[in-house]
C-alpha cells in the first residue's frame, strides 16, 4: 500500500487540484488567521503561490534569525518563503517535497522572492524526495536547529519513519514544530484507502494515542500542544463516510532534549527576558505555559530542559537543578482535561 498511496498523494496535490478552493474540506485550511507579524511577512510571498497553499495551520516559531530550518513536504513553498525572511540572510531554509508540479511553482519564483526581500544569494533551497528517507535527499544527522510541516505528515503511509528521520536529522536541543490532522480513534481500513478522504488530509490522520506512544518510542515522551480544532465534515459524502470519526487539527511542538515521560518537580523558576522581536511582552511555550516577561514561573523539569537546552536559551534565566526531585509537577492548567485527552508529558 505504501507506494501506491504515495502515487496518490502525488497524483491528488500535482493533478487533481488546481488551487486550495479545490478543497471538500477545511481539514487543509487554517482555522484561524496567522500571527500578526506573519501576516506582515506573507505579503511579501507571490500571490500564485499563495493560492496553492494546502496547510491546516501557521507552524513557525519564533527566534530563529540565522537558524537552518528543514520544511518537509514544503508544496509550492509558501511557509519556506515566511521562514526564508524570519532566519534572514545567516539561515537557510531547505524545503522538500515529492510533487513535481508544486516544486516547480516554489522555484520559478526562487529570484524573485530573493529581489524582495533584498537578499544577495537565496538562502531557500527546494529539494525533490520524500519525507520518510531525508538522508537520501541529503540531510545529515544533527544538522537542522528547526523542522517544520503544515498539514503533510497525516498524508505519509509511513509515519515511524517520519519522525525516526525528524529526530535524527535534528540538532540536540532542536525543534519539530507542525501543524496536523489527528483523529480520536483509529481510521478504519476501508477509509484509509480512500484516496479522496486520503487526499483530504483524513484518512491518514494518526490517532492521538498512537502518536504519543510513536514518540515516547522514539525517546520524545513529552510533545506540547499550542492549539487544537474540532474539524467538522461539511461536504455530505465525506460526512457520511467518515462521520463517525472525531477529526482535529493540532499545532504540535517537541524538542530534542532529555525529556521524562511525565512532568516532575526538581524546584526549577523561569524568567522570560522579553528578548524575543515577535513576543516582548509574553512568551507562549504551549497552550498552558505562558510567560510574562521579568515574572517567576515555576516550570518542571522537562519545561526547564526546553527552554534551557533549545535556542531559547538566551531568552531566560531558570534557577533551579536537577539535585533535589519534589514529586510529580501539575503542569496542567486548573480545571484541564489536557493531560488525558493528549498523555504526554505537560499537555
Amino acid at each position: 500500500m505504501t507506494q501506491k498511496t504515495l502515487q496518490n498523494v502525488q497524483e491528488y496535490y500535482g493533478k487533481v487540484l488546481e488551487s486550495n478552493e479545490d478543497l471538500k474540506t477545511s481539514a487543509c485550511c487554517p482555522s484561524s488567521a496567522p500571527p500578526e507579524h506573519i501576516k506582515q511577512l506573507l505579503q511579501n510571498v507571490h500571490e500564485s503561490i499563495q493560492s496553492k497553499f494546502y496547510g491546516c495551520g501557521s507552524p513557525i516559531p519564533s527566534a530563529l534569525k540565522g537558524c537552518r530550518v528543514l520544511d518537509l513536504g514544503c508544496g509550492t513553498g509558501r511557509d519556506a518563503y515566511i521562514l526564508s525572511q524570519l532566519v534572514g540572510e545567516t539561515g537557510s531554509v531547505v524545503g522538500i517535497d515529492m510533487t513535481n508540479e508544486q516544486l516547480s511553482v516554489a522555484r520559478q519564483h526562487v529570484g524573485w522572492h530573493m529581489d524582495k526581500f533584498g537578499y544577495k544569494k537565496p538562502n531557500v533551497e527546494f529539494i525533490q524526495g520524500y519525507i520518510e528517507d531525508l538522508q537520501q535527499a541529503g540531510i545529515e544527522d544533527n544538522s537542522i536547529d528547526l523542522v517544520v510541516s503544515n498539514c503533510v505528515i497525516n498524508l505519509s503511509p509511513d509515519k515511524e519513519a517520519v519522525f525516526s528521520e525528524i529526530i535524527r536529522v535534528l540538532k540536540s536541543g532542536g525543534e519539530l514544530f507542525f501543524s496536523d490532522v489527528f483523529s480520536g480513534r483509529r481510521i478504519p481500513e476501508h477509509l484509509r484507502k480512500d484516496k479522496i478522504l486520503y487526499g483530504e488530509c483524513l484518512a491518514g490522520a494518526m490517532y492521538k494515542e498512537d502518536f504519543r506512544r510513536l514518540m515516547t518510542r522514539l525517546g520524545i515522551p513529552d510533545v506540547r500542544v499550542l492549539e487544537k480544532r474540532l474539524l467538522e465534515l461539511e461536504d455530505p459524502a465525506l460526512q457520511k463516510k467518515a462521520g463517525m470519526i472525531d477529526f482535529y487539527s493540532m499545532t504540535l511542538r517537541a524538542f530534542k532534549v532529555p525529556l521524562e515521560d511525565i512532568c516532575e518537580d526538581f524546584g526549577h523558576v523561569a524568567y522570560y527576558n522579553g528578548s524575543i522581536v515577535e513576543e516582548p511582552h509574553r512568551f507562549i511555550l504551549d497552550d498552558h505555559h505562558e510567560f510574562k516577561t521579568g515574572m517567576p514561573v515555576p516550570v518542571c523539569g522537562n519545561t526547564a530542559n526546553m527552554l534551557s537546552k533549545s535556542r531559547f536559551n538566551s531568552h531566560f534565566k531558570i534557577t533551579g537543578d536537577f539535585t533535589t526531585h519534589y514529586g510529580a509537577f501539575d503542569c496542567s492548567p486548573a480545571g484541564s482535561t489536557v493531560v488525558d485527552e493528549t498523555g504526554t508529558g505537560c499537555c
